[in-house]
């Protein structure tokens, strides 16, 4: 499995940015996928995650109802659509493929990580 990141950049306070995660192995589509971020001087925190057939997802309380984790399985991509971010929000996101089919919150499940791009949400 390799993981590609994508789609970051400098966003204002309130804007949106979209996120695209590529296995251009295209040997992830049977596995749970996340998105993980990591601050400046913070652990590495979960974000999202979708299972193998987009069937189930799951959110981080801070993220709810801003941000919607999908994936296409055709093209063998993974989203995160983000609405609404804050200046908390400023992080390298990383997507990483499970070890299993469903959506998971410890970043322990998850065997295979991509290189993070950067979002920077200024005030």
């Amino acid at each position: 499995v390799q993981l590609q990141a994508s789609g970051g950049g400098l966003v204002q306070a309130g804007g949106s940015l979209s996120l695209s995660c590529t296995d251009s192995k295209r040997t992830s589509s049977n596995n749970g996928v996340g998105w993980f971020r990591q601050a400046p001087g913070k652990e590495r925190e979960f974000v999202a995650a979708i299972s193998w057939n987009g069937g189930a997802t799951r959110y981080a309380d801070s993220v709810k109802a801003r941000f919607t984790i999908s994936r296409d399985r055709l093209r063998n991509i993974v989203y995160l659509q983000m609405t609404n971010l804050q200046p908390e929000d400023t992080a390298v996101y990383y997507c990483a493929a499970g070890r299993r089919s469903w959506a998971q919150s410890l970043s322990s499940e998850y065997a295979y990580w991509g290189q993070g791009t950067l979002v920077t949400v200024s005030s």
